[in-house]
């Protein structure tokens, strides 16, 4: 029997154990920095599946290696979610993890826990099939991620010396093969303004107004953003998410007024180039915009954080890795993989965007499921997303053909 069909009975004969797997984790709630149960419960798992070695590093995320060879690929799934929000907005209880209708339910089933029992599975399979190649292969379940995509992977780099030469992000891609996203940053806009008692406006300068003014700015500046020169990733964006204003009183003219902002950045454009537009969009009505810092400590009790940028990457169509995953594809469906990219930001802000180490993605679960209510992802996504991981370790090693 060849290697790609004996990967596909395997991952298909797995099929119940990796749902049930995703869904012991969708019944433990773990939001950012709140993660050490969940993470418990992996390294359980992991170490039932017989990997070869399951440690957790200084911030939290959960390390898990199979082989030892000479080179290094790396696959990741955050396993913090965001929190439920609206539960009327709910069907089931969030945290139920429901096996029901070919799929699995809950927070995270699709962000992206989804991709983390799928990558159980594929160790599991690779070490039944007493995979010895030529990659050590890391299975990284890290934290963090929708706090500040890419932390956890700055602190697997930096601080624990953890680099591998190639790297699959497992967030939901639809079981397509990505290449690349945008980058990201945020930006706080601050306003000064006069305060006058609230019954003679006209004394004052009011800070309110001048945010008014630049929010609308900023609904230009979004509509002017040019997409990169192959309009692969697409046009830059950018939102106001926040505006407050305040002053001495409810009866007193505002003295100051903030405006947050969400920008998502295209090949080619840059922290300093993202700061300069919207000082120039918002003229003199804005007295100063700066990157915030994202500081908080991980629930081991490290304190680490980073300034709110999140550069932009992408991968050639020829480059190897991607040849890999479309051949590792067409080995198992006999077909090749739609390649594209993601709308969101991933932890490849930081593999791929700092650090410049090839990445590709692909994961379970559709993109319009994640943050949303009654999230879910289908249990066919998850089978094919195991054989694919299993699969890909092989292409390499046959540098690209298997």
């Amino acid at each position: 029997m060849d290697r790609a069909k004996k990967i596909l009975e395997m991952a298909h004969g797995y099929r119940d154990y990796t749902a049930e797997n995703l869904s012991a984790m969708v019944k433990i709630p773990s939001f950012s920095g709140r993660e050490e149960e969940v993470c418990k419960k992996i390294m359980e798992l992991c170490s039932r599946a017989g990997f070869d070695e399951v440690r957790i590093d200084g911030l939290g995320s959960v390390i898990a290696r199979i082989g030892q060879g000479p080179g290094k690929l790396a696959f990741d799934a955050h396993v913090d979610t965001v929190e439920p929000g609206d539960l009327e907005q709910w069907d089931l209880d969030p945290f139920s993890g429901l096996i029901r209708g070919g799929k699995v339910h809950g927070r995270g089933t699709v962000d992206q826990e989804g991709g983390a029992a799928a990558m159980i599975t594929a160790g599991r399979i690779l070490k039944e099939l007493d995979y010895l190649g030529g990659c050590t292969l890391y299975f990284t379940f890290t934290v963090m991620e929708e706090d500040c995509d890419g932390l956890c992977w700055k602190y697997l780099i930096e601080e624990e010396k953890l680099v591998p030469d190639l790297f699959v992000s497992t967030e939901p891609s639809s079981c397509r093969l990505y290449r690349g996203h945008r980058g990201r940053m945020e930006m706080l806009c601050a306003f000064k303004g006069l305060s006058a008692h609230g019954s003679a406006p006209e004394r004052g300068e009011n800070a309110a107004y001048k945010a008014a003014r630049a929010a609308l700015a900023m609904e230009k500046l979004n509509e002017e953003l040019k997409p990169d020169s192959d309009n692969f990733l697409g046009k830059g964006t950018v939102v106001v998410s926040r505006l407050e204003a305040h002053g001495p009183s409810q009866c007193a003219v505002p003295d100051q007024a903030m405006i947050y902002l969400d920008r998502r950045l295209t090949w080619g454009e840059t922290a300093e180039k993202a700061i300069a537009q919207v000082k120039e969009y918002m003229g003199n009505d804005v007295a100063s915009v700066t990157m915030p810092r994202y500081e908080k400590r991980g629930y081991r009790g490290a304190d680490y954080g980073q300034e709110l940028y999140f550069p932009t990457w992408k991968i050639p169509a020829d480059h190897e890795l991607v040849k890999a995953g479309e051949q590792a594809y067409l080995l198992l469906y006999k077909k090749k993989p739609v390649v594209d990219k993601w709308t969101f930001s991933t932890n490849a802000v930081a593999v791929c965007g700092a650090h410049k180490i090839p990445t590709i993605g692909f994961g379970p679960g559709d993109e319009n499921k994640t943050h949303a209510p009654n999230e879910a992802v289908s249990i066919d996504d998850l089978e094919v997303c195991s054989a694919f991981y299993a699969m890909l370790p092989y292409v390499l090693d046959q540098g690209g053909e298997e």
